[in-house]
This record gives C-alpha cells, sequence and structure tokens, in this order.
C-alpha cells in the first residue's frame, strides 16, 4: 500500500496520541485517590459494624436491667406484703416464723439482684463508652471519606479533560488517513498496543528490537510512499530522517 510520507509521519502523532489515552485509561484503573477511597470506605464500614455491635450489647444490657429491676421490684412488694402481715399482729406462731423466714430469704435474694443489677448498670456504662468512643471514630472517618471523595473526583475530572482533549486530537488526526491505512494501525494497536512507530537508526519504535541488517537493507530499497512494517511485531514503521536510510 503506498501514503505520501508526509501522511504517514501524522501516524506517530496519532500514536503519541493514543499512547496518552492508554496511560489515561490506566491512571484512572489505578487511580490512588480511588484507592484512598477504598481505603476509608473500608474503615467506615469497620466502624459501623462495630457501632452495630456495641449498639446490641446495649440493648441486652438494657434488657436485663429491666429484667432485674423488675425482679427488685418484685420482691419488694412481696417483703413490703409481708412485713405488713407482721405488724398487723394477726397471725399465729408458725405463721409467724414463716413469714421471718420468708423475708430473710427475700432480702438476700433481694441483695444478689441488686448486686447483679449494679454489675450490668457498670458494664452498661463501659459499653455506652465504647459506643461512644465507636461513633466518635465513624464520624472522623465519616469527614475523611468526605474529602477523600472530593479529591478522588477532581482527579478523576481531571482525567476526564484530559482524555477528552486525546480524542478531539484523534479525531482531528483521523480523517487524514486513508481508510485502509488507519484500519491497519488500528488492527495492530488492539493487537499489540502500538501501532505505529518511528524507526530510529535499525530500531523500531515499538518493540525496541533492532532489526538485523538484511530487513534493514530491504526497507532502505523501499519506495519513500509504501508502507512498511516491522518484520518483528508487525507495527507500521514510519521513516524519517532520524531513520538514516
Amino acid at each position: 500500500m503506498n501514503v505520501e510520507p508526509s501522511i504517514q509521519a501524522k501516524l506517530l502523532r496519532l500514536a503519541e496520541v493514543d499512547a496518552e489515552l492508554t496511560r489515561i485509561a490506566h491512571r484512572r484503573s489505578v487511580l490512588p485517590e480511588q484507592q484512598e477511597v477504598d481505603r476509608f470506605e473500608a474503615e467506615r464500614n469497620a466502624h459501623k459494624d462495630a457501632a452495630v455491635a456495641v449498639e446490641i450489647v446495649l440493648d441486652d444490657l438494657d434488657r436485663d436491667m429491666r429484667k432485674l429491676e423488675g425482679e427488685i421490684e418484685a420482691v419488694r412488694k412481696r417483703e413490703d406484703r409481708d412485713r405488713g402481715v407482721l405488724e398487723a399482729g394477726s397471725v399465729g406462731a408458725k405463721q409467724l416464723s414463716e413469714l421471718q423466714h420468708e423475708l430473710g430469704s427475700l432480702e438476700r435474694r433481694r441483695t444478689v439482684l441488686e448486686d447483679d443489677l449494679l454489675e450490668v448498670m457498670e458494664r452498661r456504662e463501659a459499653s455506652a463508652a465504647d459506643h461512644e468512643h465507636a461513633g466518635a471514630r465513624l464520624d472522623r472517618t465519616e469527614t475523611e471519606l468526605a474529602t477523600a471523595r472530593d479529591r478522588r473526583d477532581e482527579a478523576l475530572a481531571d482525567l476526564a479533560v484530559a482524555q477528552q482533549r486525546c480524542e478531539t486530537d484523534r479525531a482531528n488526526l483521523v480523517g487524514a488517513f486513508p481508510e485502509e491505512l488507519l484500519n491497519i494501525y488500528d488492527r495492530q494497536r488492539s493487537s499489540h498496543g502500538i501501532g505505529a512507530a518511528l524507526l530510529q537508526a535499525r530500531r523500531c519504535g515499538a518493540c525496541r528490537i533492532e532489526l538485523d541488517r538484511g530487513e534493514i537493507a530491504r526497507i532502505a530499497k523501499t519506495a519513500p510512499e509504501q508502507v512498511v512494517r516491522c518484520s518483528e511485531c508487525g507495527a507500521v514503521l514510519v521513516r524519517t530522517k532520524e531513520s538514516g536510510l
């Protein structure tokens, strides 16, 4: 295929634009700002889980406290009733002894329940402090996450601007090439990453391999308008004064 050397030379600019588009796509896929967002999101989720876990503990402790308070209240009512009967003095000796024994048992039971309640209240106080700390960590991480997202969005916006600029440059360039040449270039770029490169001295600018003397001699005998390709990687070789042919 024959193409004017000046048109072939424009392939180098197209290759530069495509290389920049590839770099933009790669940077977007490994964006440090996105990795920072991911890290803070993971921390936020961990802090949320920790806060929820403490909330569950608090709910359990509140339920235990209500149960103990109810039991203590029931014991106190029973004590008050027994004392009322005793103070009325209307019971026989046997019932009196039984009531006194029951009162002793109720007092001991109430003491145990009150000790249990105190222990649960202390545990709840500690868990409440844990919940407060978890909430503070969560709030701090949410703030850091919002800042990280802003930085990520700014970086993505910069990449979008760069990509749009490259795509505009590419659209302006492709119209200069014959369809057949452009198809060769695009297929080569899709399969090997680089569609065209400068032949500099004996080295292919795409695969960086130095061509043997026989291949260089063959290319040197080829008319300037004839499109030549690297015998190693298949990229279109653009010949300029730097090629030394």
